[in-house]
């Protein structure tokens, strides 16, 4: 079995308020780590803020809150704030984000993501170790414990940053066909070295998901960063029609027009064993830590998480 195994936070559906048993619940069933989105609804860290009152050992991650929308001094002083508050539980996952988020929603150029992340990583590091910064800053109180980087990474270069400077690569939206194309590009990391996914989990029938996750796939995978990715991987040709569309603004005809063989291959339909086996094969094939996001209404959120708690 694999040694880690996540749940997504926060929970869809689920108020920040009522997340408490379901928190206490997944470390009692054995998930090792908690990893946030960011996305539209809460920010990455608040969720973990509260887990670390909620919780006593499984691991916390932002994964992952982005490097353009915060300086780096203010990314250091809430990863040292999480380490702290957690004893030493916190994984720090940092990020470009996305076009759409960056320059979109918060109206910030984004220019050369590569070199941002990269310099940021170097700053965190200097100033997680209680160390002054090239541009003047030091935490008043360095983290007692080490908080280990984990960043973001789609394709070749990204990943490659990772190997170089990071703990860990944390994909996305990975059709399991394009899983060899991932792992083929960190070969080289050292030992320990970390590849999180992120994997979400309908569970139903085909005629029951199929609008949802068709919508789902086609917001994705229409980002630009994500159709870049897509055509990383050499799906260019099958998700063109639905990109076209997506780009005419015509949301619905998006939709109805992206793969289904490949929404198969990249989310986790069906019953909850067919989950399960698929989650499986992205182990065998080089995933270290799947961390799970179940798409249920509250009222089966406690049975999503017993259903894809790891096994013994």
């Amino acid at each position: 079995m694999v040694e880690r195994w996540g749940l997504t936070l926060p929970l869809p559906g689920t108020s920040l308020a009522d997340h408490r048993p379901f928190v206490q619940q997944a470390e009692a069933e054995g998930y090792t780590d908690l990893w946030t989105g960011e996305t539209g609804g809460p920010d990455g860290f608040t969720p973990l803020a509260l887990s670390a009152a909620w919780t006593e050992k499984i691991r916390l991650g932002t994964g992952i809150v982005g490097v353009f929308q915060r300086g780096p001094a203010l990314l250091a002083q809430q990863a040292a704030a999480l380490t702290d508050a957690s004893k030493g539980r916190f994984v720090l996952g940092i990020g470009a984000s996305s076009d759409r988020m960056v320059a979109g929603w918060n109206e910030i150029p984004f220019e050369r993501p590569l070199s941002r992340v990269d310099k940021t990583v170097d700053f965190l590091r200097v100033a997680l170790a209680g160390e002054r910064t090239d541009t003047g800053f030091k935490l008043e109180t360095a983290p007692a414990f080490p908080t280990p980087i984990v960043l973001a990474a789609l394709r070749g270069k990204m990943l490659a940053l990772a190997v170089d400077k990071a703990d860990g690569a944390f994909t996305n939206f990975l059709p399991l066909g394009g899983l060899p194309q991932v792992t083929g590009q960190i070969q080289n990391a050292k030992p320990g070295f970390e590849l999180l996914c992120r994997f979400f989990c309908l569970p139903g029938q085909r005629e029951e998901v199929e609008p949802l996750a068709r919508f789902m796939f086609s917001s994705y995978v229409t980002v630009p960063v994500y159709a870049e990715f897509f055509r990383w991987l050499g799906y260019g040709e099958e998700i063109a029609p639905m990109v076209a569309a997506w780009e005419e603004k015509d949301r619905q005809k998006a939709a109805e027009l992206a793969p289904w063989e490949l929404i198969e291959d990249t989310f986790l339909i069906g019953p909850w064993e067919a989950i399960r086996e698929r989650l499986e094969r992205y182990v065998a094939g080089g995933i270290t830590l799947p961390v799970v996001t179940p798409i249920v209404t509250p009222d089966r959120m406690a049975e999503a998480i017993s259903a894809l708690a790891p096994r013994s």
